[in-house]
């Protein structure tokens, strides 16, 4: 998660929601994401809210973390049916970071089964949680499947020590087909996760890392561009000249390399920066991100969305535990998407997706704009056109995926 917060209206302390959030809801899937913020070193690239054993005191230790958020979890069962909700279980279960597996298995289990005992889980829900190469090992991981676990998404960022260091990762390449091999005795999918654009990193470079990953027969696949955020370490490195910026043509380079390599591999793309071998493997978590359904984000700083109602949590794991201690909902803040909103972020987020955005959800100016998308090779024709009688759709070329926030803007101009 994001460490800086949005701005918006201060959350009620109870955390109570509006009634409007209940409409439609039978027809929205919903989501848990539980946020471990943990991580033994700070990576010099990221932003998100993570912090070393070093930098917390008491009343935010690790030791203590899963009962705290299973606090949260009791919140969360109020308020959802305070707000008149039907009860739904989870569709998906995704624990992110930090890195969540510095947690012992045990305390993951303790999670997972409060999701389960709260909301109860869908029949073949989809169970992921995050972790480093170095962080697991054969026997963390069977405890995870035998816990209900279906899916385990590996931070590799990339197979090239000189990049990892760049990165400040700590974990060894040559680890990664063990750590994968073990997922897979565990009976677990696996999910990949590169990095590419970091500075020094050579076309030859990106490509082992690629080359790497696909060896290893992932079922999934994320490959993202690098963004040098501000106020992190690498931010500093760069201003001071100590290692290069990021060149945009570089990135394209990159995403165009990994997407022939992906797509001859038989891995598919259905989100701009997701592959997938089949459409079952894509990750219907973050597919439920991209279509708007509903989802309650626990732990320091996560955020959530349920029926149009966007909120997120304090940031620091101190005050998130305080906060509960003291029996409130943890919300630092929110905001309720009027209909104007709601079409920004269809837009936004349905464009990013294979399967497209139909047409006839845009309003008259953006369909206005379509044209003008297919003819600077944006968009595909035949999929605006609706050839062979398929439904008319907004769907990216190759060339409009490296473009998607241009695309996104002239739409909604």
């Amino acid at each position: 998660m994001p460490s800086a917060l949005p701005d918006g209206e201060a959350a009620p302390a109870d955390g109570a929601l509006p009634a409007s959030a209940a409409s439609g809801a039978l027809g929205r899937a919903f989501g848990v994401y539980l946020h471990v913020p943990f991580c033994r070193v700070r990576c010099g690239y990221c932003d998100f809210n993570t912090y070393t054993a070093a930098e917390l005191g008491g009343g935010a230790d690790q030791a203590g973390y899963a009962a705290t958020a299973l606090a949260e979890l009791d919140v969360a069962a109020r308020v959802l049916a305070g707000a008149g909700l039907p009860a739904r279980p989870a569709s998906t279960v995704f624990v992110g970071g930090g890195t969540p597996t510095l947690l012992p298995p045990a305390d993951l289990a303790a999670l997972l089964g409060g999701v389960r005992d709260r909301f109860g889980l869908a029949a073949g829900a989809e169970v992921t949680t995050e972790a480093n190469p170095d962080s697991v090992d054969a026997a963390s991981l069977a405890a995870l499947a035998a816990a209900g676990f279906t899916r385990v998404s590996f931070g590799m960022q990339s197979a090239v020590p000189h990049v990892l260091a760049t990165l400040d990762r700590t974990h060894d390449p040559r680890r990664l087909p063990d750590v994968v091999r073990w997922a897979r005795q565990a009976g677990l999918a696996v999910s990949l996760d590169l990095i590419y654009g970091t500075p020094g990193e050579t076309a030859a470079d990106w490509r082992v890392s690629v080359e790497a990953a696909l060896a290893c027969g992932p079922d999934h696949v994320s490959a993202y561009a690098l963004v040098v955020e501000p106020g992190t370490r690498l931010a500093v490195r760069v201003r001071r000249g100590e290692v290069p910026p990021v060149d945009d043509d570089e990135l394209a380079d990159r995403y165009e390399a990994a997407d022939d390599l992906f797509a001859a591999a038989g891995l598919h793309w259905y989100e701009v920066s997701n592959w997938a071998r089949t459409p079952a493997d894509a990750c219907r978590h973050n597919v439920g991100y991209w279509r708007g359904d509903d989802w309650w984000g626990a732990g320091p700083g996560a955020h959530s969305h349920v029926g149009g109602v966007r909120w997120w949590n304090v940031r620091h794991p101190r005050a998130y535990a305080e906060r509960l201690a003291a029996g409130l909902s943890p919300a630092a803040g929110r905001e309720v998407l009027g209909a104007g909103e709601r079409y920004d972020e269809r837009v936004l987020l349905g464009v990013r997706l294979a399967t497209g955005l139909p047409l006839d959800a845009l309003a008259d100016a953006g369909r206005s704009a379509v044209a003008g998308l297919v003819a600077d090779g944006l968009v595909d024709g035949a999929a605006a056109l609706g050839a062979q009688g398929r439904p008319r759709r907004v769907l990216l070329t190759r060339r409009g995926r490296l473009l998607a926030d241009a695309v996104v803007r002239r739409l909604l101009d």
